[in-house]
């Protein structure tokens, strides 16, 4: 996460208790991580958790999304204006997104050691 991203996850946390962020591949706003109290939207076998953000905010992604993004390192951002009305920061005028780039060599040989954990996984 960026500093200004983290900046934002902090204050929803600190309003709305634990969040937690999840990318469909939708279109429009669905393509964007929404953030949703932890408890309001219910993960499952079709989402892949590709890890914590802000300590221990859980990222999830579809898996068909996945599937495009694996071989990306993601750095979950924060822009002026209004995104999804759906996502928690909306009303604060501004909206997350993703910044992305190709994974190393190195960074795809650790990541191919263990499959990603799945929303039915246990822990998941």
């Amino acid at each position: 996460m960026t500093g200004a991203a983290l900046a934002v996850l902090r204050r929803l946390v600190e309003a709305h208790g634990p969040v937690l962020f999840h990318q469909s591949g939708g279109c429009c706003d669905g393509s964007a991580p929404m953030c949703y109290p932890r408890g309001d939207f219910k993960v499952g076998a079709a989402d892949v958790l590709l890890g914590h953000v802000g300590g221990d905010t859980p990222f999830w992604m579809s898996l068909d999304q996945y599937e495009y993004w694996k071989h990306t390192h993601l750095t979950v951002d924060v822009v002026t204006g209004r995104g999804s009305g759906f996502s928690l920061e909306a009303p604060e005028g501004v909206r997350f997104l993703i910044r992305s780039r190709l994974l190393t060599g190195e960074e795809m040989a650790v990541l191919s050691q263990a499959p990603p954990t799945r929303g039915c996984d246990p822990g998941g």
